[in-house]
């Protein structure tokens, strides 16, 4: 659409440019006819006519190319501060999501390390647990060589016993 909207003003300014030029023609033989009586001029005067309607259709050419460079200089800059504008936009998008992946792994780091601290203290309170346990197991253990010893003297109690061997097998268990 641009490009038919180009030609057909192209075409338009060309049109005008003829117009100004044959304006300029007639006006000029206009006033070579009011000097008509000196026909030995006639081909200067000429030359000067023609010269003069190609000095101003030079300069309206001039005219017409200088605007049609200032309006293009103009784009080129506007297309410049929108192209600049959308970069810094993009940039500051990339940095915003930058700094929101940041902020997700510090809390996941956080996270980490509280899980971790609280894990530490689980295994410090089994360790306690299993620290406790086995001096109970060799406490019993003491009070089981006590009781064996005591009731190897008596052969009676050898069920029990038993029982109470695997009952602390278990218990170890």
């Amino acid at each position: 659409m641009s490009n038919g909207y180009r030609t057909l003003s192209q075409h338009l300014n060309d049109l005008k440019k003829e117009n100004f030029s044959l304006k300029l023609r007639i006006y000029f033989l206009e006033e070579r006819m009011q000097q008509k009586y000196e026909t030995s001029r006639e081909d200067v005067y000429k030359r000067n006519i023609e010269l003069k309607v190609e000095v101003e259709s030079l300069k309206r050419e001039l005219q017409d190319k200088k605007q049609d460079l200032n309006k293009t200089w103009a784009d080129v800059e506007n297309l410049n501060s929108h192209n600049e504008a959308e970069l810094r936009r993009q940039f500051e998008e990339r940095q915003q999501e930058t700094e929101h992946v940041y902020q997700l792994l510090e809390n996941k780091i956080q996270l980490l390390q509280e899980e971790s601290r609280l894990a530490k203290d689980e295994a410090a309170r089994m360790a306690a647990l299993v620290e406790a346990e086995k001096e109970c197991n060799l406490e019993l253990s003491e009070k089981l060589k006590d009781v064996t010893k005591d009731r190897e003297d008596v052969p009676g109690d050898q069920v029990k016993h038993s029982q109470y061997t695997e009952a602390l097998a278990e218990k170890d268990k």
